[in-house]
């Protein structure tokens, strides 16, 4: 470590007490005299003074946010100033102020008095003040902020919190006769405590933390020390005092040197933020900046490489296995040596020689060998086995380890280098360059240095090649030259070298660093160059070591440049060597390659070891078999060499050179290149082209060239062998040329050839193929398999017989993809009955269960249609059954229908129903419940909804009724309040209906007026005509249905309605009770009584109290009477009856779906048509034809 002053003022006639720096480093602040004065760190010109204090200016102290800064005087006040250089706030003491200081984090200003201290922060109009017993010479905040610790004359420091509450009292064991007069905290951050740094007058430097424990002992000065300050990490103290100089301490207290010399005490000393210039002020005035330099002492050898740091410790630095070992030398490191197991280290009064426990290379701990307790002046410390030896300008001495001096050496010029470079015990030898030019090498244990070169300008750097057979040096000019040691000439020089290494692995390869870029060079070869920042200082193998700053590291260089150089010159044992030293797998597979091509069998062989190329291996063995036998053909080596390379061609010309045309035939016909082959055959020998030829087919057979093999199979009409290669590896446009080409009559290639594309999912080729066969069956399947239904469908209009074998797995596809409804009918046209109905029961329940009542209602119908679909198949027993089966069907069918609409009004929040429609749909609902309800049906709300729309249109009774009704039920709990209510506020109305809905229900063939519920269905009370209802609204409509006479056929009947006669016969009209054992029917004459009468109307009346129903039956002049517009047919398919009726209200216009014969209001069913474009009831589409 070394001072330079940067520069240097005098205030005359002042004394500078205090300074301090601001936190960016940029200006200065002084105390001196009467002012405030205010510096450029940088030039050490004054930039301002500032006036304000009336006394002499002890203390300053500046924020560490950079805003403001402090000073305090004689005169007893405080000034705050800004950065800007102007003040304030000014605030005083009862006494004169000693010290200021600002906390780091809050920025907190304590002010420091002879009898008290204060704390001002600028959010608080008051200064708190604090009584203190003793004056107080210090003060100073810990790094967090959280204490204050204050020095005083009485010896004592102590530590308060930041309301100014004493936690930690410290008394020095001198009392007042050692007075504190500076203390510090370490700023560092990688400390675990807060460290104190505390100096008194009694002589004496001193460390604690924060809880009062002293660290170590106290260090005794030779001086009074007037202050004490850290370097901004903590890693240095500065201190100066009555020894009128500054000097440079560690962190630990232990003296590196003296920063300056002055002429009078110096009485405060500070270190620029983040930097090396440290600022003193003198007792007479003196401001002096120096900056200090700090050497890097260090010292290499091979992979081991120790340097200082922290002034007191050595690092040792394993650069390959990045292992590093600290030694604390607690002295000031001078300088460091390393050679082998040894390292030596000076310090200002003695010489530490340490030694490593084991041999082991990877081993970093060392134990004191010797010590050499005597102060050494020196430039130079190199280390030996058994010896030191030091270097003092033109003087080398040699001291063994008890430091006795054994030799001694004069040079005639000042030695600039030197280095050991090895040698037994004891006699090693040295590398010594000089100013002069001189490179001399000495040994330890002889007397005579030996001259190896002159140069004509200053050695830099040295270093000898592994063998000592070369020498490479560096001049001042920074040029390297490597010379022949024996025969002292010139090998080679390279411009802009800053330092140099020979490889110590191998003899022809060293390495420089100068300008930013490392250069590798070996034998004569040009330079490798690439990036690196610092020193190179040795080359290990394939690692270079590189001194950047302060860090040394192992920088990993690939060998390649230099082998390839090598390989270009055909040098392939260097090459190898090279390679050795760390190559890629890739330069090594180069390296065996080309030796190998160069017949370096042995250099070849080791390559190929290290990437164990096993194949290579063998062909170099039997090569050298065939050596030791006496062959000595290079150029048939070399053919066999290319044919491994797979250079073939080159192969084969070789071999026809060397007259070995039977040889690349073989190869040839290995390889199955039978074009070649056949140019080494000559055309005379028959012979050889049969083998060939039988070879190319045997080739053919196990072959992994299939097309090929497959093209020789179709040429030789092997068609079925070659159908299998072709279908194996899925080549369907060989297969489909084959299939084309091949006629219709070979079925079995065909079928294999169909069989393939099938495998390959490639259905058109495939249908093509069972077209072209005439195999219709396997054609269906491969439709069905492959899901082309359209084509399957197209197929079954052809040829009707494949009818069961597309629809029935069409069917099962359609329920798999749940597309039940398909499913249905397809299972429908297959003939498959009981599978359609099962499906549409299935259907059925599903819809049933998951409350769709509509689709339902629908499958229900669909369901009686098909059972009416059966019914016309089966024998008169089944066929009973089945018409049973129809009528309940189309019974559900209705009631489902109808409860939707009820389920809908009950379950969602709005209706899409006139309160009428949906009053006749429970009552048409609750008259056809029967004792069992049908599954998902809920009388409760059939009862819920008919009791809400009761009252709102007037019909109260029936309203109490229902809720009467609902008490016997099981109410859920939404309803249950509604309900309740209801049945309480419905007792405040009239009990009796409204006269229209009675009206409303009036019996079309004997004019009674209804109730508006029939516990007997939907029939009259009184004729028990059953009631015909819109399948929409729900409204009686006015119909009458009536039955033909014995003998009249459907279409007899239709053709007479279709007559219409008018009425002119006028005869007598007479009732006739025709009694027909349990059947009653009203029969009528072809008599008239009235003109005007209508003879249907007539037909209708009938006996008043009979208790069951007569039905109307019209014969033949009936049947002519009728208008056509006034006749409704339901035209039922087999085994079914036609059904009729007459409409009493022609006016009224109604219309019945073809399809389910369900009959609406004309209005109603062409609106819900255009709603859903199909039947409400059993979703006819409008468009499909009856």
């Amino acid at each position: 470590m070394r001072a330079v002053l940067a520069w240097k003022e005098t205030i005359r006639d002042q004394c500078v007490y205090d300074l301090a720096f601001k936190p960016d480093g940029t200006q200065l602040i002084i105390a001196a005299g009467l002012r405030v004065l205010v510096y450029d760190v940088a030039d050490g010109a004054i930039i301002q003074p500032l006036k304000g204090h009336k006394d002499i200016v002890y203390c300053v102290a500046y924020a560490k946010d950079g805003k403001r800064f402090a000073s305090g005087s004689a005169d007893k006040s405080i000034i705050i100033w800004t950065s800007k250089l102007e003040g304030i706030l000014k605030y005083t003491h009862n006494d004169s102020i000693q010290c200021v200081a600002y906390n780091p984090v809050t920025h907190q200003l304590a002010s420091c008095s002879t009898g008290d201290f204060g704390l001002w922060s600028p959010e608080q109009k008051s200064v708190n003040k604090h009584k203190v017993s003793s004056k107080i010479t210090c003060c100073g905040w810990t790094n967090d902020g959280q204490y204050l610790a204050l020095g005083m004359m009485n010896g004592v420091v102590s530590i308060r919190n930041k309301n100014g509450e004493e936690k930690v009292k410290i008394e020095r064991p001198g009392g007042s006769s050692s007075p504190i007069w500076s203390i510090a905290w370490n700023p560092s951050k990688d400390e675990h405590n807060d460290i104190l740094a505390v100096a008194d007058w009694g002589q004496k430097l001193s460390f604690y933390q924060l809880s009062g424990k002293q660290i170590g002992k106290d260090r005794t000065l030779t001086y009074d020390p007037c202050c004490v300050s850290f370097f901004s990490k903590g890693e240095y103290i500065v201190m100066g005092g009555s020894d009128k100089q500054a000097s440079l301490y560690t962190k630990d207290g232990v003296r590196l040197g003296t920063i300056g010399e002055q002429n009078a005490w110096v009485w405060t000393c500070r270190v620029k933020p983040d930097s090396n210039f440290v600022v003193l002020g003198c007792q007479d005035g003196t401001i002096a900046c120096y900056q200090l330099i700090f050497s890097t002492v260090h010292g290499l050898y091979k992979d081991r490489y120790a340097y200082r740091d922290s002034m007191t410790d050595v690092i040792v630095q394993h650069l390959i296995t990045e292992q590093k070992v600290r030694i604390k030398c607690r002295e000031l490191v001078k300088k460091i040596a390393i050679y082998r197991n040894r390292l030596a280290i000076q310090l200002p009064e003695k010489i530490l020689i340490y030694e490593l426990y084991s041999d082991d290379s990877s081993d970093m701990h060392y134990r004191i060998k010797e010590k050499i307790c005597r102060k050494f002046e020196c430039n130079l410390l190199v280390v030996c086995s058994q010896h030191i030896i030091l270097c003092q300008e033109k003087r080398l001495q040699c001291l063994s380890f008890t430091s006795v001096r054994e030799k001694e050496w004069v040079m005639e010029s000042l030695i600039r280098y030197i280095k050991v470079i090895g040698g037994p015990p004891g006699r090693e030898g040295l590398l010594v360059g000089l100013k002069n030019g001189a490179i001399l090498k000495i040994f330890v244990d002889n007397l005579f240095p030996i001259t190896l070169l002159k140069l004509s300008t200053s050695v830099r750097c040295l270093d000898m090649s592994a063998s000592r057979n070369k020498l490479a040096v560096v001049d001042e000019h920074n040029t390297l030259l490597v010379y022949d040691i024996n025969s002292k000439e010139l090998l080679f020089q390279e411009p802009n070298a800053n330092s140099v290494a020979w490889n110590t692995q191998c003899e022809d390869m060293l390495c420089f660093s100068g300008n930013g870029y490392l250069n590798i060079k070996a034998s004569n070869f040009p330079v490798h160059q690439q990036k690196m920042q610092g020193f190179m200082v040795g080359y290990n193998g394939s690692k270079i070591f590189c001194l950047h700053v302060y860090s040394m590291s192992a920088v990993e260089v690939p060998q390649s440049a230099p082998m390839y150089q090598y390989l270009e010159k055909k040098m392939f044992k260097e090459a190898y060597q090279i390679a050795c030293l760390g190559v890629t797998d890739s330069d090594w597979r180069d390296l065996a390659t080309e030796a190998l091509e160069g017949l370096d069998f042995d250099t070849a062989k080791k390559a190929f070891i290290r990437i164990r190329d096993l194949r290579y291996l063998e062909l170099i063995n039997s090569i050298e078999e065939r050596k030791k036998r006496g062959e000595n053909d290079n150029e048939l080596f070399l053919a066999d060499v290319y044919a491994y390379q797979g250079k073939f061609h080159e192969a084969a010309k070789l071999y026809k050179r060397t007259g070995h045309e039977s040889r690349a035939l073989s190869m040839y016909t290995d390889l199955r290149m039978f074009e070649y082959a056949k140019e080494f055959i000559g055309a005379t020998d028959p012979k050889n082209s049969r083998i060939l030829m039988t070879k190319q087919a045997d080739w053919a057979k196990s072959s992994k060239e299939p097309r090929a093999a497959a093209e020789m199979y179709l040429s030789a009409g092997e068609h079925l062998k070659a159908i299998d290669i072709i279908g194996e590896h899925g080549w369907e446009d060989m297969l489909i040329d084959i299939a084309r080409k091949l006629d219709k009559a070979e079925r079995e290639p065909l079928a294999k050839c169909a069989f393939y594309f099938e495998r390959l999912k490639h259905h058109g080729y495939a249908s093509e193929t069972y077209s072209k066969m005439g195999d219709l069956q396997a054609l269906v399947q491969l439709h069905v398999e492959t899901r082309h239904w359209e084509e399957a469908f197209s197929l079954v209009e052809k040829h009707p017989q494949f009818k069961n074998h597309v629809f029935v797995p069409y069917a099962q596809w359609l329920a798999e993809n749940d597309r039940f409804e398909e499913a249905q009918k397809a299972f429908h046209k297959a003939g498959r009955q009981n599978e359609a109905v099962k499906v549409l029961e299935q259907l059925t329940q599903n819809a049933v269960v998951e409350n769709r009542f509509n689709d339902a209602g629908y499958y229900y119908w669909m369901l009686s249609m098909q059972c009416l679909d059966i019914a016309r198949a089966e024998s008169e027993d089944q066929r009973d059954e089945m018409l049973k089966k129809f009528e309940r069907f189309q019974h559900l069918a209705e009631l489902y229908h109808v409860y939707r609409s009820i389920q809908r009004y009950t379950d969602e929040p709005f209706s899409s129903h006139m309160p009428e429609t949906l009053f006749n749909i429970c009552r048409f609902l609750l008259n056809n419940l029967t004792k069992d309800i049908p599954p998902g049906i809920s009388k409760v709300n059939t009862l819920y909804a008919l009791a809400k729309q009761s009252r709102r249109l007037g019909a109260y009774k029936l309203a109490r009724y229902s809720y009467e009704k609902l008490q016997e039920l099981h109410i859920p709990s939404r309803f249950q309040e509604s309900i309740e209510l209801g049945s309480l506020t419905i007792r405040s109305k009239p009990f009796h209906d409204s006269e229209d809905l009675i009206e409303g229900m009036m019996c079309y063939r004997c004019s009674t007026n209804n109730p508006l519920l029939n516990n007997q269905g939907s029939v009259c009370i009184n004729c028990r005509q059953p009631f015909i209802y819109s399948a929409s609204s729900y409204e009686v409509l006015p119909l009458v249905q009536f039955y033909l006479e014995e003998g009249i056929s459907d279409e007899d009947a239709v053709s007479l309605i279709d007559l219409e006669v008018p009425h002119t016969d006028q005869r007598d009209a007479r009732w006739q009770d025709m009694d027909n054992g349990e059947l009653q029917a009203l029969r009528m004459d072809d008599g008239l009584d009235d003109p005007e009468e209508d003879p249907f109307t007539a037909k209708m009346s009938f006996e008043q109290g009979g208790s069951t129903f007569v039905p109307v039956k019209v014969s033949r002049s009936v049947l002519r009477s009728m208008s056509r517009r006034d006749v409704l047919i339901k035209r039922w398919p087999r085994p079914l009856k036609w059904e009729y009726f007459r409409s009493l209200l022609p006016d009224v216009s109604i219309t019945m779906c073809p399809t389910c014969f369900k009959m609406f209001h004309s209005e109603d069913y062409e609106l819900l048509v255009l709603q859903h474009n199909c039947c409400p009831y059993c979703r006819r589409p409008i468009d499909e034809p009856n």
